[in-house]
This record gives structure tokens, sequence and C-alpha cells, in this order.
């Protein structure tokens, strides 16, 4: 077990229930305390209602609002909270534009358990 994870605060934005449960089974079994938001509007207004959270992982495919649009207004409501773009895009350009919403990390889809658990060490522990 990761100790890092343990007891911490994740919100999962990601709109495929397959990747939600794969995501969840993977951090609940470090110890995290996992809420998942389906739709981009839904995490805007957690954060909005004061709901505090230690990282979120965000699906950048989303529909309706995508991924850098709701990273975009977290951060205007919570400017500390840390946000790792998942994405399946791996173009440079792609990559730019999470950092370029605010994401401070990212973990390209299909992800290995060690690669998810590698960026939120980095994100959580720097």
């Amino acid at each position: 077990m990761e100790e890092f994870l343990k007891g911490k605060q994740i919100l999962v934005v990601e709109d495929e229930e397959i990747n939600w449960f794969l995501i969840r089974d993977i951090l609940e079994e470090q110890m995290a305390i996992l809420t998942w938001a389906e739709i981009g509007q839904k995490a805007v207004d957690m954060i909005r209602e004061g709901q505090l959270f230690d990282v979120v992982l965000m699906d950048i495919n989303l529909p309706a609002m995508d991924g850098l649009q709701v990273t975009r207004e977290i951060l205007k409501i919570h400017p500390q909270i840390p946000v790792i773009a998942q994405t399946a895009y791996a173009l440079d350009e792609e990559i730019g534009k999470v950092y370029e919403a605010g994401c401070c990390g990212h973990v390209l889809k299909p992800f290995t358990i060690d690669e998810l658990i590698a960026v939120l060490r980095k994100v959580l522990t720097d």
C-alpha cells in the first residue's frame, strides 16, 4: 500500500463508468477516499459548494463541457487544488493544452497502476 494516498480525498471526473471502476479499484486499495463526478458540471458544483479534495483526476474528453474547461472553472474557485489530466491524446500539442488549462500533471490512457501512482506521488508529495 502507498501510505501517501491513505485518507486522501480524490475527485475523479470521468464519464466512462468502466474507467471510474478501474480508478476506484486501484485507489481504494491504497486507502484513498474517492468521489465520482460523471460530468464536468457536477465536479464544478462540488467545488463551488465547498467540498474539499486533495487532488482531482480529470478526464479531458467529457461531454458538454470538456475537461480543459472544467479544469479552468475549478481553478477559478479553488486555485490551489492540483488537477491531473487523464487523456488518450499523446501529441505534445494536446499535452501542452492540459498544462495551459492549469493541470499540474497528466497520465495517458490506458495507464498502468504504477503510472497512476507515480503521477499522484509527484503531485501530492513534491
